[in-house]
């Protein structure tokens, strides 16, 4: 079984999703009836391929102390640092075990994706999931995503990592001087060269050959593993996504029971 860390701090700067919630962090914000972070713990531990589970955050202690997180089993607390980067590094595993990264708001997070995303990731140093824009419009044409463009689709991130070991020190190095650009998908793609930014920019490569490249800059094997569920890519940043979860839940319990919308 592979551990997983699940990024539940709060970014620099007034978050709108809490305004008015009387909720001191997103990873507590309520999503029908549950804690965000107790929907992705819950995911993740009803996966029979996920051992222990970490919960990074600023201030660890008071998401221990959610009474919705205690039964689970093998759930641990750390502190993190600053930044993603540098507290994913402080939580590597020795030696070159594989690590499961999700974060806290990734609420429809199920146990099917998680086991899509394992299988794509296997023999990888580090691999991304993501998704095609034709799979997320088919389905949610509403939603709103941030895009990478590329020869032969548009690709929008999918909030699941994988890590092998502490080989991937020099990449999250890399990431932490560029991680404030994460919403912009061209200056993350100009950090990593000339050749890869014109490449992009003229559709000249996949987003898998982009990766790869992007990769073996530091002796790594990446990839990107491409989920086949819309739903993957849908995470709680905005208000209007917040409504389309919801809905979405709402589907989930009308078909566990059988029952028409």
């Amino acid at each position: 079984m592979i551990p997983a860390i699940i990024l539940a701090g709060s970014r620099p700067g007034p978050d709108p999703l809490l305004t008015g919630s009387g909720v001191s962090t997103k990873a507590l914000l309520p999503i029908t009836g549950d804690a965000m972070l107790v929907h992705v713990v819950r995911a993740l531990r009803a996966s029979p391929l996920v051992g222990p589970i970490t919960i990074l955050a600023q201030n660890s202690a008071e998401l221990a102390a959610e009474p919705e997180l205690t039964g689970f089993a093998d759930l641990h607390f750390a502190d993190s640092g600053q930044g993603i980067s540098s507290s994913l590094a402080a939580a590597l595993p020795a030696g070159e075990e594989p690590l499961l990264v999700t974060t806290a708001d990734n609420v429809l997070l199920t146990p099917t994706m998680i086991a899509e995303f394992l299988r794509g990731a296997e023999d990888s140093d580090v691999a991304v999931a993501m998704v095609e824009r034709a799979v997320l419009l088919a389905r949610y044409p509403e939603s709103k995503r941030t895009w990478l463009k590329f020869r032969g689709g548009w690709w929008s991130g999918a909030n699941l990592f994988y890590l092998r070991g502490r080989r991937v020190l020099p990449l999250l190095d890399f990431w932490g001087r560029i991680e404030r650009d994460r919403k912009k998908g061209l200056k993350i793609i100009a950090a990593f060269g000339p050749w890869l930014l014109i490449g992009a920019l003229l559709r000249l490569f996949t987003i898998q050959q982009g990766v790869a490249r992007a990769g073996r800059r530091f002796g790594l094997k990446a990839r990107i593993v491409p989920m086949s569920e819309a739903e993957a890519c849908i995470d709680a940043d905005k208000p209007a996504d917040i409504v389309l979860i919801e809905r979405i839940f709402a589907a989930r319990r009308q078909a566990a029971i059988g029952q028409p919308l």
